[in-house]
């Protein structure tokens, strides 16, 4: 335990995005020691294959009003979580827009049946004249769609690097490259007043409740398109997403894929990806790519997030596809359990 005018000790395992969102709102209260098993400069964790889209509305249609409700609350947390960071990210909240092919309009009049009211929140249909008016270099390539104004998106591997150069410059200590085994209320033997178990899908060895749900992405270098919000197409397989971040970077990805497997992409979704891009915008067919990831996301048989506690030992995980929307207000309830 803490010794008399020190800082008590809090002992982070996992730097994912819980992990990072918990030193923020612990750095000035606490002595912090980080735990991460992967390199210093590795980027597998979900929330770096995230497109960190905050999108409560649109998400509402796969899980409860309630849990929908805490993403549109969590959005107004982003921004004095990120003005913590010594440099500034990229942040907004100018809605997204949802598309449809001709041949998948009954898609898309199946997502908006199952879209649920959120505080007074709703979608507005979109004809081709509001979709020309929201994306320019959309005009005249879709006739129907859905304008979702509440929703917004940052950029992730922003945030990544800012919080990992911020916390490192209030003196958190890092030790990465180490598996971590926490036991007896101790992180490798050694004690500290609290240990926040961070590690998402690294705790199915302890837990094995969780499950890995399994997201595909593609990150392009596209100059020749602008896109000003996220958009979802709807697919036959399932809705594709493109989230525009800084300097002309889009994260196009699909929001699941309900399988274990953690290996590399695999062609036809790359392909399914690629192409879906290119029917929405033609300017994607000469962006650059600049990478082609997989991963798993970690989930409970509810999706819902899960907050444990036991002695001084908080597990926070399960927070499902919906780790940026919901990360914000979870962290916070699980340290409201007696660090806040």
């Amino acid at each position: 335990m803490s010794e008399l005018g020190k800082k008590p000790s809090v002992a982070i395992v996992g730097f994912g995005l819980v992990g990072r969102i918990v030193a923020l709102e612990l750095i000035e209260r606490y002595d912090i020691t980080v735990f991460e098993k992967d390199r210093q400069d590795g980027q597998t964790g979900a929330g770096t294959l995230a497109a960190a889209m905050l999108a409560p509305l649109a998400e509402s249609v796969i899980c409860s009003q309630a849990l929908a409700q805490q993403g549109l609350d969590a959005i107004e947390m982003w921004p004095t979580l990120l003005a913590k960071l010594d440099q500034e990210v990229f942040f907004q909240q100018a809605g997204s827009l949802i598309v449809a092919h001709q041949q998948d309009r009954g898609d898309l009049q199946s997502f908006q049946q199952r879209l649920k009211p959120l505080d007074g929140h709703h979608p507005y249909s979109a004809d081709q004249r509001m979709i020309a008016e929201l994306e320019p270099e959309l005009s005249g390539r879709f006739t129907h769609g859905l304008f979702l104004p509440c929703e917004g998106q940052l950029d992730n591997l922003g945030f990544f690097k800012a919080s990992y150069e911020t916390l490192k410059r209030r003196g958190v200590q890092f030790n990465y490259g180490h598996e971590a085994v926490v036991a007896k209320g101790c992180v490798n033997n050694q004690a500290y007043d609290w240990i926040i178990d961070c590690r998402g899908i690294g705790a199915k060895v302890d837990n094995p409740l969780l499950r890995g749900v399994r997201g595909e992405v593609a990150r392009i270098y596209a100059p020749e398109v602008s896109l000003q919000r996220p958009v979802r197409l709807m697919h036959p397989r399932y809705p594709i997403y493109i989230a525009p971040k800084p300097n002309h970077q889009f994260v196009i990805g699909a929001t699941e894929v309900e399988s274990q497997d953690d290996a590399e992409i695999t062609v036809r979704s790359t392909l399914e990806l690629l192409s879906a891009a290119y029917t929405v915008h033609s300017g994607f067919a000469e962006g650059r790519v600049l990478s082609l990831s997989a991963g798993l996301r970690p989930a409970f048989v509810d999706n819902h997030p899960r907050i444990e506690k036991k002695d001084n030992v908080i597990a926070i995980n399960g927070l499902y596809r919906h780790g940026y929307l919901l990360a914000p207000v979870v962290v916070q309830q699980a340290l409201c359990e007696g660090l806040l």
